[in-house]
């Protein structure tokens, strides 16, 4: 009945049953049926998970395909006893995976991921507050789930025919085993795309239960092992005090009132993040002629902030550092870490809870970097990518839609609504990105003419709200991921590659042109919005007001790999955590003060995030 290829199949095919079925057998023991879900969202949560289960039930079918080439080679090898251990070992570790997910996540809220293993060590401490009883009958649901998936997987190896022996056409055996470990590898990866396999692969809903239950709870915790440092011993660089004399008032903004803009109380706002758009292309901010006269435009007709700066120089930081008003770190993604960055605050989050609908869109792969389940972690409930454009579309540029596509769509999407409440859209563009092939040849040099297209669909888009019926009642915020270096032999560190726009322009505006030259950080975005609205923005701890009265504290920071830099009226600073020293300084800095309260606030961040 079964071959080699047949019982290679077969484990494959058995690994995604059980892998489908545990994700209902989850939800009924982790509060799917008080949740009140309807049979298509169960179905949802199976549909959505596939793609991880694929990924993983090819990593476990992997070392089963090695033996097996192995064995065609090697007459004597032992592949049915090889195989049994195999699958004896995966049995009882994705039965202690999947019990102890579903056991542990109505008390954690979130999947199994690698925190487990801190409690692995101290045993005893672990099962200190658990009944005995529980404990052994969960012992014993492992050990019964862990014989019915042995029994599952190694059901063809009982089969006389799936005897170890001479194999006469032994190169074309070999050749078709061999050729099986390319796809495996694929599905491993999660396909040929930019983005690789991550949790948000699985991320559907603004509900955070039936994401988890979607996510294979193998997957989530493997994709943690690299994730479990204690960010507390990062940067140990101050005693307790020290720090908290050095950073702990950085960040406050003291009681002054905030001068109201807006001539709106709860606009619809729109929230433009154009990718790596530094102000080296925009004239107004002292870069480039010619390049942004659109932007420009904005800029003089709006409230502008001529000196913020990103907090990073990815654009998985750059989002975090906006949405989540929390500073970027120097390495490590808190993006690619849902446990941490499902506890952070963030705009949109806000703003649902002040009767905001919240959606988010971008013409690229929103499965890169993880974004798909920090978006829905953030508290967007509707996001469009490239898979929601036609496939012309978002084949027009190597990351996805370009941008003349996506602001058409999002433009359409915006006049569509109804007003029964207010919407917080926020786009991100793409075309501004390598290899930057765009459909627009206004300047000779390839860089500057992919910015200066994003320029060009930017102002159309704006003109094109101007003149409909959304503009008065309209709030746009205009900023940038990050960066970018240019000319290419500039310093990739350096506090002009990491300044970027921050401007402020709609019809919601009651103010005329507006400009403030004090430094502004990224993170600050969130406080400053939220303030206009006049939302409680305290648990944004990292992020001010700086339109408020109370800004007094006026700096901004930023990371790059392994470094920071300090920026204040007296000068900037900038700190190489590799080399231990400052490598750039401007302006005095009497008792090295900037560096003192950068690489205290740099070990903040990470106690904080260690806490988190």
């Amino acid at each position: 009945m079964f071959g080699r290829f047949g019982t290679l199949i077969w484990h494959f095919a058995v690994l995604i049953l059980l892998f489908m079925l545990e994700k209902p057998l989850f939800m009924l023991y982790a509060g799917g049926i008080s949740g009140g879900y309807g049979p298509g969202e169960w179905l949802q949560v199976i549909m959505h998970g596939i793609s991880i289960d694929v990924s993983v039930a090819s990593y476990l079918t992997l070392l089963p395909l090695l033996a097996t080439i192995i064995s065609v080679l090697w007459q004597s090898f032992p592949l049915r006893t090889v195989i049994r251990v195999y699958d004896a070992l995966a049995s009882v570790l994705l039965s202690l995976i999947f019990i102890g997910d579903a056991a542990l996540y109505p008390f954690w809220g979130y999947k199994l991921d690698a925190s487990v293993l801190f409690y692995l060590e101290t045993p005893k401490e672990a099962v200190a507050s658990v009944q005995p009883v529980l404990v052994v009958l969960g012992l014993l649901l492992v050990a019964l789930v862990a014989w019915l998936f042995y029994k599952a997987l190694s059901f063809p190896l009982r089969s006389r025919r799936c005897r170890i022996e001479p194999v006469r056409r032994k190169a074309a055996c070999t050749f078709g085993l061999i050729l099986l470990i390319s796809p495996l590898f694929l599905a491993i990866r999660g396909g040929v795309s930019e983005s690789t396999m991550n949790v948000g692969h699985a991320y559907f809903s603004s509900d955070s239960f039936l994401n988890h239950s979607a996510v294979n709870p193998g997957f989530s915790l493997i994709s943690s092992l690299s994730k479990t440092d204690d960010y507390s011993q990062w940067y140990e660089y101050y005693p307790e005090e020290e720090r908290s004399r050095l950073a702990d008032s950085l960040y406050v903004t003291g009681s002054g009132s905030t001068p109201q803009l807006l001539r709106v109380a709860r606009p619809d706002i729109l929230l433009v993040i154009l990718e790596g758009y530094g102000a080296d292309f925009i004239a107004e901010f002292g870069g480039m002629e010619q390049v942004s006269p659109n932007l420009g435009r904005i800029i003089g007709e709006g409230v502008s902030f001529d000196s913020c700066f990103a907090g990073s120089f990815r654009t998985d930081r750059g989002l975090v550092c906006v949405v989540n008003g929390h500073p970027a770190l120097p390495t490590a993604s808190i993006m690619k870490i849902p446990v941490k960055c499902s506890k952070l605050p963030s705009i949109p989050a806000t703003l649902s809870a002040a009767g905001y609908d919240c959606d988010f869109i971008y013409g690229g792969d929103i499965n890169f970097t993880n974004m798909n389940s920090w978006l829905f972690s953030a508290g967007y409930s509707k996001v469009i990518s490239s898979v929601d454009f036609s496939v012309q579309e978002r084949h027009t540029n190597a990351w996805g839609a370009n941008d003349d596509v996506l602001f058409t769509r999002v433009f359409r999407e915006l006049s569509e609504r109804s007003a029964a409440s207010p919407r917080f859209t926020t786009i991100l563009s793409l075309s501004s990105h390598e290899p930057f092939e765009v459909p627009y040849h206004r300047l000779p040099d390839l860089i500057p003419n992919a910015f200066a297209f994003t320029d060009s669909c930017l102002g159309a888009f704006v003109d094109s709200l101007r003149d409909s019926r959304l503009w008065d009642n309209l709030l746009v915020v205009i900023t940038a991921d990050h960066g970018f270096c240019y000319p290419r032999s500039g310093h990739p560190q350096a506090d002009h590659v990491h300044h970027i726009p921050f401007v402020l322009t709609g019809g919601a505006l009651d103010c005329g042109h507006l400009a403030y030259s004090c430094p502004v950080s990224q993170t600050d975005i969130a406080a400053t919005l939220l303030g206009q609205l006049g939302l409680d923005h305290s648990d944004f701890k990292y992020s001010r007001d700086v339109l408020s009265e109370g800004y007094d504290n006026r700096f901004a920071f930023y990371t790059f790999n392994n470094g920071f830099c300090f920026i204040d009226s007296t000068g900037q600073t900038m700190f190489d955590a590799n080399a231990g020293q400052v490598i750039y300084q401007s302006g005095e800095d009497g008792d090295s003060l900037r560096m003192h309260k950068g690489k205290a606030l740099l070990q903040t961040l990470h106690d904080d995030l260690s806490a988190r």
